[in-house]
């Protein structure tokens, strides 16, 4: 056989076995893509029946008690305690649906576009006095919110302080959630050119369970981790916060001893010592 059709064989079958591998990895891509999007249209669907139920929810126990209230004023017998006790209700579960509402479109805003960031440089120690403060107001009266740094108070951050605060300010309500007693400590520190912050509570913890899916909207059983406490859904938006800046978040937990949650992002420091300056 002529050596020039040999080779032309070899380059023949060399192609076709190319061609397959290539083909073959081309439908395994595309059936990955099929299952994710499969998988996000459950997940969507799902999510979508767990919000319904979590507005209708408070909702009902709104028009119900507004209904009582206006069925017994029309009889002309408006006990003092009832209307106490039906406008409490009404107040609570309006609080509820509207605090819920608004982490909804948080967590819409955070999904569906790209972060835009307007950094501006803060003083930390003062920025982190002033979470705290705000942490005190959501907090029962045995719990003491503490700060914690090793860097001057003098210490400077470039960073976007509506974002940082809405990050911060998740975080400490799901720690002032569960913790009834005990402390609140918030620590900062630089760390791999960037600010590491802590938030470690001495509340009833997290089992186990949870804590595996804690940063998504769905637990393994298909409902929201939200549990109608609107405070958990909080975290699915400090991931979408912290991812868009880069950086790290992270939970550990011991049922009954507490919880700790780290968030690590890029960020430029300076003055963190009294002689040294690091950018």
């Amino acid at each position: 056989m002529d050596w020039r059709l040999i080779v032309i064989i070899a380059l023949v079958v060399l192609f076709a076995v190319g061609l397959y591998f290539v083909r073959r990895g081309y439908l395994r891509k595309l059936n990955r893509e099929v299952k994710r999007a499969q998988s996000s249209e459950r997940i969507k669907t799902i999510f979508l029946a767990n919000v319904s139920h979590a507005l209708r929810t408070p909702l009902n126990a709104i028009i119900g008690f507004s209904d009582f209230l206006m069925k017994e004023q029309e009889k002309g017998q408006v006990d003092p305690e009832q209307l106490k006790e039906a406008a409490t209700h009404i107040n609570q579960n309006g609080h509820q649906l509207l605090f819920f509402i608004q982490q909804l479109l948080e967590l819409s805003n955070f999904e569906s576009s790209v972060l835009t960031f307007s950094l501006i440089e803060v003083n930390l120690a003062e920025l982190m006095a002033s979470y705290r403060r705000e942490a005190m107001h959501e907090t029962n009266p045995n719990v003491s919110v503490l700060v914690r740094s090793s860097l001057s108070p003098h210490c400077k951050a470039t960073l976007d302080t509506n974002l940082m605060h809405q990050l911060m300010m998740h975080l400490l309500r799901n720690s002032a959630h569960f913790t009834k007693e005990g402390s609140i400590t918030i620590n900062y520190e630089y760390e791999r050119k960037g600010m590491r912050v802590t938030i470690t509570d001495t509340g009833e913890g997290i089992p186990q369970e949870y804590l595996d899916n804690a940063f998504s909207l769905l637990h393994a059983e298909d409902s929201l981790t939200l549990e109608n406490r609107a405070t958990e859904l909080g975290l699915s938006i400090c991931k979408a916060i912290i991812d868009g800046m880069g950086g790290e978040i992270s939970l550990t937990s011991e049922p009954g001893k507490g919880t700790t949650a780290t968030v690590w992002f890029p960020c430029r420091m300076r003055d963190m010592t009294k002689d040294v300056i690091l950018d």
